[in-house]
């Protein structure tokens, strides 16, 4: 019933539906990958966003080589800021809101240097691809609470004087002309005495994991979708297939019963009988046999 499966039609289909099913898998399996990160994020957030802050000793390790799992943690830092070094790193949105972010050199009491990040502004009015105002931070001695971050990669576009591509330490490094410790920088949190004037604070990170996993459930089940609409099509084929033979045998059976009975009566059919005292023409004995025969 089903050897039609075996055709070079029936397994080109079944391919088919193994390349889509395997393509569905794949990115079903990609989705779940990204839950994966998506959950190991939330886990540093929740563990370390509210946790009591580091020192500076504590984090110095961290300025230079920041650990993954220790991305948000709480370090707090006394110096001064280098407020002339001070500079806007451009493309930050914030919200959906196109803006900026400002960052300034922080000169520590234990004689190094890191980088902090003091909040988002929103692009100005005034004047295209700058902010309207810059708050300057705090001068003197300031301490302030901030939380980690990874130094950002190099990206392949410049950016005017005073302003940032990205939080590219190395390269902000080779602008200030000291030494800075490139691993990490650090969001500010709040730091005493505070400024007359702060950017933007930054909001709270997500901890919504996404629609990732609801997305691979429906990735794997388009895949098996695949399968079933190639097990549909079969049974139907098969279904077509016993119903053109189970027609083609009513058809037999009917000819032949048509052809039975038709023998039958040429059968009983009497000879055509000669006239008498005469002598049957040759055509007449032709006719004879052939009526004999059923003809």
């Amino acid at each position: 019933m089903y050897k039609f499966l075996l055709t070079g039609r029936w397994l080109g289909y079944l391919l088919i539906a193994a390349i889509f099913a395997a393509v569905c898998v794949g990115l079903g399996f990609w989705q779940l990958d990204r839950r994966t990160e998506v959950r190991a994020d939330i886990a540093k957030i929740t563990n370390n966003y509210s946790a009591a802050p580091l020192t500076a000793g504590q984090a110095q390790p961290l300025f230079q080589k920041l650990a993954p799992d220790k991305e948000w943690s709480q370090v707090t830092l006394t110096g001064s800021y280098d407020i002339s070094q001070q500079r806007v790193v451009r493309n930050r949105p914030l919200n959906g809101q196109p803006g900026y972010e400002v960052v300034v050199p922080l000169k520590l009491t234990t004689g190094k240097t890191v980088i902090i990040d003091r909040g988002w502004l929103p692009i100005g009015n005034n004047e295209g691809g700058r902010p309207d105002t810059i708050p300057e931070p705090s001068t003197g001695t300031v301490t302030v609470v901030a939380r980690l971050r990874p130094a950002e990669p190099t990206l392949q576009r410049g950016a005017p004087a005073g302003q940032l591509a990205s939080i590219d330490l190395s390269a902000y490094a080779n602008e200030l002309g000291y030494p800075i410790l490139t691993g990490a920088y650090a969001q500010m949190a709040q730091e005493t005495p505070a400024a007359a004037t702060n950017p933007v604070a930054f909001p709270t990170p997500s901890i919504d994991e996404g629609p990732h996993l609801s997305y691979s459930m429906q990735w794997f089940a388009f895949g098996i979708l695949f399968f079933v609409g190639y097990g549909y099509a079969a049974r139907q084929q098969a279904l077509l297939d016993r119903y053109l033979a189970e027609q083609e045998s009513e058809d037999m059976a009917d000819s032949e019963q048509a052809y039975g009975r038709g023998s039958a009566f040429t059968q009983r059919k009497p000879p055509r009988p000669s006239r008498p005292g005469r002598r049957a023409t040759a055509e007449e004995e032709e006719d004879a046999v052939l009526d004999a025969q059923g003809f």
